[in-house]
């Protein structure tokens, strides 16, 4: 069983991604200091696979301890990098946050490889790369434009510097996961106030929240709210593995769009979330919200051919999925 770096393994792709390995036969190896994620996961994934994970309880960004994992370890066939700051609103806030943690870690995984000559890594990437495209659906083929957040300008960064490095890499860019494991073990355990559509959804479902805002009703949509591809977490975790699989397979540098190709607005998924799980939310809208851009949606032509991936995963399984997820925590 081939051994697999999992930075961020404890987070909610992360998590969900080891499981998926695991069932494929690999070795994941998760490394996360749990500063934006939970032990809470850490113990669901040996529930959901029966079996104990190994776990190194690091900091990505402190090279010393990262060359000791890589040594300790040996033989690994390949990292898979999540471990990131994932919050588009806190990255306008706090950019240098942003900037030192996401390119900071990546550089020390880059660096760990070659010492320890480990060839492959597939890279948690995100459909921000792409900033306020001008055409859509987005082809792997679109230019990077000026990335409407610190974030994705880090996510447009990390990428460049996976072309310059001797890597073997695959960029997976995401859209927007949702939902969580069907067993409930597993989910976004983000300590951080979540600022994405659905997990506000449940907390508002639950009674967290009072109300979710929409932020903006005068786009040029058909109903003025945002458009975004929304993406089942165990269909993205699928991904990674197809990916690993490709890369061991086909050296060199790739990146692929990881989306339904379906543009389902804001007030679109509220009404999904709520026929879904037979329940009524309490909204309201309100103005724009700096970093957001209109709208964006995938063109999965090349995952499919090459990767042989699409998504399975129904938008209504995913809320269903997130909400039951949610009345667990």
């Amino acid at each position: 069983m081939k051994k697999i770096i999992v930075t961020g393994g404890a987070g909610y792709i992360g998590s969900h991604t080891v499981v998926e390995l695991y069932k494929s036969g690999f070795t994941p190896i998760i490394i996360d200091n749990l500063c934006n994620s939970s032990i809470k996961n850490i113990e669901g994934i040996s529930k959901v696979l029966r079996q104990e994970i190994k776990w190194h309880n690091v900091d990505c960004t402190n090279q010393k301890s990262i060359d000791l994992v890589f040594e300790k370890e040996k033989n690994i066939e390949g990292v898979i990098h999540f471990a990131a700051y994932k919050s588009v609103e806190e990255s306008v806030k706090e950019p240098q946050k942003y900037h030192e943690n996401n390119i900071g870690s990546l550089e020390v995984i880059l660096e760990s490889m070659r010492k320890n000559n480990v060839k492959n890594i597939i890279f948690s990437s995100s459909c921000t790369v792409y900033g306020s495209p001008d055409i859509l659906p987005v082809t792997e083929d679109t230019p990077f434009k000026k990335a409407e957040s610190p974030y994705g300008e880090t996510k447009q960064l990390c990428e460049k510097l996976l072309e310059k490095d001797s890597c073997n890499s695959i960029s997976l860019r995401y859209f927007n996961p949702i939902g969580s494991h069907s067993s409930s073990l597993i989910g976004d355990c983000s300590t951080d106030k979540p600022t994405n559509l659905v997990p506000i959804l449940t907390e508002v479902a639950i009674g967290k929240r009072e109300q979710i805002t929409v932020f903006g009703y005068d786009y040029n949509t058909p109903d003025g709210s945002c458009i975004r591809d929304y993406i089942h977490v165990v269909d993205l975790a699928n991904s990674h593995v197809k990916a690993l699989n490709y890369l061991i397979e086909n050296s060199g540098k790739h990146a692929f769009n990881v989306g339904t190709g379906i543009g389902i607005s804001v007030l679109e998924a509220i009404q999904s979330f709520e026929q879904a799980n037979n329940l009524k939310i309490n909204y309201k809208v309100g103005e724009r919200r700096d970093g957001d851009i209109e709208q964006i949606f995938s063109d999965g032509t090349q995952i499919k051919e090459k990767l042989n991936w699409e998504a399975n995963q129904t938008l209504k399984q995913a809320m269903i999925d997130a909400w039951n997820w949610e009345k667990t925590k």
